[in-house]
């Protein structure tokens, strides 16, 4: 499966200072993964050390037949995910 980066990602990573090969290794080592009904994109959540600080970090991605085009990534405050999750927004993949 071939992964790609959007200029959007791009933009942001240095933007935010996020290293670029943590969107892979987030898409690759998350345990959860959601559909967001709202975006129509998919989300993949792990939590790793970001700005000395553990968290959760959101990737934004679509799947199209063997690519994944990962759109954008931010952290997650603490709320959001459950937020989310329990108004039906993002379910479970």
């Amino acid at each position: 499966m071939k992964i790609i980066y959007t200029p959007h990602l791009k933009f942001r990573l240095k933007l935010r200072g996020i290293p670029s090969h943590l969107p892979k290794k987030i898409f690759k080592e998350a345990k959860d993964h959601y559909y967001d009904s709202l975006t129509r994109h998919y989300v993949a959540v792990h939590k790793l050390t970001f700005n000395n600080k553990l968290r959760e970090i959101a990737l934004t991605y679509d799947k199209k037949e063997e690519v994944i085009e990962i759109i954008t990534i931010h952290p997650l405050k603490i709320y959001q995910k459950i937020t989310r999750i329990n108004s039906g927004r993002w379910r479970r993949i």
